[in-house]
């Protein structure tokens, strides 16, 4: 029915393949800049993050936060996707704040922003930090 707003389920480290990964950020604007065409890779990315935290409504995933972290000084929030049709909604935030949450209140979060979300993070509390390095394979190292 129009006008309801249905539930949104949040859950930490759920079972999530593949697929469904891959859909999420395709739905998003993260798909252009994932290898989604990659499922080796893919897959790594998913079996290997140590938190991952879905938004589900109506048994679709629609966020995904994913996060590689030592759980006490840095967290790199690697992946934060919210499908285009529920961004600026709060889901991503609500992402973030369970990503905090499970990594506790000592450990900082630290990413990369896509291009088209710059202007989001610093809404949300976030510091830019402007001695950020990327090297981006083995070749890159001189």
């Amino acid at each position: 029915k129009k006008g309801i707003k249905l539930e949104i389920e949040y859950k930490v480290n759920p079972p999530i393949t593949t697929d469904e990964f891959i859909e999420v950020l395709k739905n998003s604007t993260l798909g252009n800049r994932r290898p989604i065409d990659d499922i080796e890779c893919i897959n790594g990315m998913v079996e290997n993050a140590d938190i991952i935290v879905t938004a589900t409504q109506n048994n679709k995933i629609i966020g995904v936060a994913r996060a590689v972290t030592d759980f006490h000084y840095c967290c790199y929030l690697s992946d934060l996707a919210v499908d285009k049709s529920c961004q600026k909604s709060g889901v991503g935030k609500k992402l973030i704040e369970i990503v905090q949450t499970e990594i506790g209140e000592k450990c900082k979060i630290i990413l990369l922003s896509a291009p088209q979300a710059t202007e989001y993070y610093p809404k949300i509390g976030f510091e830019q930090h402007q001695s950020a390095w990327v090297i981006r394979s083995r070749e890159g190292l001189k």
